[in-house]
């Protein structure tokens, strides 16, 4: 053991590497000049050294921890070459280097063998610990860029496709770095890649993002792999197009060989698109306007009414609380109770998104009064609110650059803390928070100083966007307000895109990026050009939220059958049909209180209030938290669970409190039999109050039969009961098609 403090007297000075006696050109087996961050790092990510599942962890692996895929040159080069006495790495006896013994298997490693000795990592690896462990290089350039070829393939079935990965240097230079990248597909069912960048594809048709990352800078490959079989031309040339929307989903469609399901009858639009914009069923009276209607232009003409109507404020702030709205017992009642107006109010007046925003981003006053000043008595430090803000209103989430460079994408520790530092200024007066229940006012205004460091440097930041330039500080003005005119800047594309996304991922079953806010080069949309048309079409329509429904509900991808064809049956991401969701919790249970005509009852509420009227997720209902929620001990934002599960299905089935509402001698199912209609009309009655449809003669048998010869009142209200108990258990209903 001895030989492992030999480091202290042999490491060579960088004067011998520059005079060429360790480095020759001509003689291959010299060794070479090795740069530490341009080549040593790139091979300990590459290899899996530095990831999270092996030395990149918080506390690293038996004592040797390494920084998360190289994101600190400082720290790793401590590590490796003077941590641990400098047990890892000896210059007088390379081969015997730990580096080298364990990577490659000749000592017990629980990694196992990263590399071969007769490789060109290994060559690497020693001749840097050869050379004298140099930091770096004299005149050693930079890395500016990555790039990958191809960007763009479509592949058939099992075809390979090799990708290069060429680093891009400051003095001009270029170097193959595709062995010391790393490589990573978004669905490599449909196509995969290994650790050399060879990508396959699989046999199933669709697409697929391939990540090369080389030193924190990502590279991406967008790989397509086509239905067999030709189509036409003239199919897609043929298909109708309402606006904007249909052209570019046609043209992706084509592209990939993918047709069309047909369109749906208009009893299905009209109750997908009352649920969509409004939240609730249609009456039977107007399903039955609407058929009976023989305009042309009637499926316009609904959308332009349910947009003017006041159940659309209620719907689409409902969908913004769970991105918004705090825990009452940790930030106050009456600041809850007014945030929630706020964000209510703002949907009512129809406020333009950019205005919305930069309300919410540069918030000041009483939280008493102002009730958009409530985000900053939840979030109190700069850190939490940047990772808030800049999720909800950039689709960039930011926290892994809280504690180290971004995984998948370029935003490193200084990006993130320069971007605190327009929240380091946010003053407060009052009694602050007192959890359990904090019931004092607080003001939130601009404190005379503050600052953001950075917390490993100590270095204090200035604030800086990320990207672009943000307009000039006032030393006498608030940060922020030059932050959110960053951040709502019609030359920012993020804001716009993130606000699209999230409408279309609404109203068509899935957003164009999903996550709806992780927009990223590694998380490509579906579709780029539309993602970029509608994001264009928001700033030129003054982002009017409005529009961009009125848009995507106009368009004739949205009125598409969910039923697939031989040639869309495996899509679900190019929107070649429609995509069924559940009923959101509060949508459904207002149908049921409106089905039933058993008004809902909640607590700390009006009584007949909407459920999508409730102020906090506090007020108790058994049926909104089955129906997926958000858990109200949760952050916001909050993300709902949409998927169906056993425990909705039992509910429906068996739940006393539904149970009541069919069966009240107030209710619908009761009036009806009290009524001097005939089975056959009552059957009717119930499909177009449950379905928005009428039956067909099947149905209406079916319906007729239950009632078989009960004539009197108690025969006719438990048939009439049971017929509507079933229809509520039934997809049709549970789900918007």
């Amino acid at each position: 053991m001895a030989r492992f403090h030999v480091i202290a007297v042999v490491v060579l000075p960088l004067a011998v590497l520059v005079s060429g006696q360790y480095a020759s050109a001509d003689d291959p087996h010299q060794p070479k000049p090795v740069s530490f961050e341009l080549q040593v790092q790139p091979i300990m990510a590459a290899r899996g050294c530095s990831t999270g599942a092996c030395h990149g962890k918080q506390r690293g692996q038996n004592g040797f921890q390494l920084s998360l895929l190289g994101f600190d040159s400082e720290f790793d080069y401590a590590a490796l070459a003077m941590n641990a006495r400098g047990r890892r790495v000896f210059p007088a006896a390379p081969d015997q280097s730990l580096l080298l013994l364990k990577a490659t298997g000749q000592a017990p490693h629980g990694g196992g063998q990263r590399f071969a000795v007769d490789s060109p990592e290994y060559r690497i690896l020693r001749d840097w610990i050869v050379a004298g462990l140099p930091r770096r290089l004299p005149n050693e350039p930079t890395l500016t860029a990555v790039t990958a070829s191809p960007t763009e393939r479509f592949l058939k079935p099992s075809e390979t496709l090799q990708l290069q990965v060429t680093a891009h240097y400051s003095d001009g230079s270029t170097e193959d770095v595709t062995r010391m990248a790393m490589f990573q597909s978004n669905e490599s069912a449909i196509v995969a890649v290994d650790d050399d960048g060879l990508i396959e594809a699989g046999p199933i048709p669709g697409e697929a993002s391939i990540m090369a990352r080389y030193m924190n800078v990502i590279a991406t490959c967008n790989v397509a792999i086509p239905l067999p079989g030709a189509v036409p031309d003239e199919l897609y040339a043929n298909l109708p197009r309402n606006n904007f929307i249909d052209d570019l989903v046609w043209q992706k469609l084509k592209s990939l060989g993918i047709t069309p399901s047909a369109p749906v009858d208009d009893a299905k639009f009209m109750r997908r698109v009352y649920i969509d914009i409004i939240g609730t069923l249609p009456t039977p009276d107007e399903v039955r306007e609407f058929l009976a209607d023989a305009s042309t232009d009637k499926r316009e003409q609904l959308i332009n009414r349910l947009l003017d109507r006041p159940e659309y404020a209620e719907l689409w702030a409902n969908k913004w609380v769970d991105l918004l709205r705090p825990n009452p017992y940790r930030v106050g009642i009456k600041a809850v109770l007014n945030y929630d107006y706020w964000i209510r109010d703002s949907f009512r007046q129809n406020k333009p998104y950019d205005q919305f925003a930069r309300e919410l981003i540069a918030a000041q006053g009483s939280t008493w009064h102002n009730g958009a000043a409530t985000l900053f008595r939840d979030r109190r430090s700069p850190d939490e609110i940047t990772t808030l803000v800049t999720q909800l209103f950039l689709g960039i989430r930011l926290e892994c650059a809280k504690c180290h460079h971004h995984v998948f994408e370029k935003w490193s520790q200084e990006d993130f803390y320069s971007f605190a530092a327009y929240f380091s200024r946010v003053g407060y007066k009052g009694t602050g928070l007192s959890p359990p229940i904090s019931g004092g006012e607080e003001i939130v205004m601009t404190a005379k100083k503050g600052s953001v460091s950075h917390p490993l440097t100590g270095e204090v930041l200035e604030p800086r966007p990320l990207f672009l330039e943000a307009p000039p500080i006032d030393p006498e003005s608030d940060p922020r307000e030059a932050l959110a005119a960053w951040v709502t800047s019609k030359e920012n594309d993020f804001f716009a895109q993130v606000m699209v996304n999230r409408i279309w991922a609404d109203l068509m079953g899935r957003g164009l990026v999903v996550p709806v806010d992780d927009l990223r080069a590694t998380n490509p949309p579906s579709n780029g050009p539309l993602l970029e048309a509608l994001a264009n079409d928001f700033r030129e329509k003054q982002f009017n939220i409005k529009e961009v429904i009125r848009s995507i509900t106009m368009s004739y991808v949205y009125g598409l059958s969910s039923d697939p064809t031989d040639r869309n049956v495996a899509d679900t991401q190019n929107y070649s049909r429609h995509y069924r969701q559940r009923l959101r919790a509060e949508v459904m249970l207002d149908a049921i209180a409106d089905i039933t005509a058993i008004p809902n009852s909640f607590a700390a509420m009006p009584a007949g209030s909407r459920a999508k009227e409730i102020w906090t997720h506090r007020v108790n209902s058994l049926f909104l938290d089955t129906f997926g929620r958000p858990d109200p001990n949760q952050d916001p934002p909050c993300e709902r669970q949409e998927d169906a599960t056993v425990t909705q299905a039992l509910h429906m089935m068996n739940a006393s409190e539904l149970h009541k509402r069919v069966s009240s001698d107030k209710g619908q199912a009761a009036k009806l039999a009290a009524s001097d209609k005939t089975p056959e009309q009552i059957v009717e009655e119930l499909y177009l109050l449950v379905y928005a449809r009428l039956p067909d003669s099947d149905e209406l048998d079916f319906g007729n039969k239950l009632f078989g010869t009960a004539t009197d009142q108690a025969g006719r209200k438990l048939a009439t009961e049971d017929l509507l108990w079933a229809l509520l258990n039934t997809p049709e209903f549970l789900f918007k098609d």
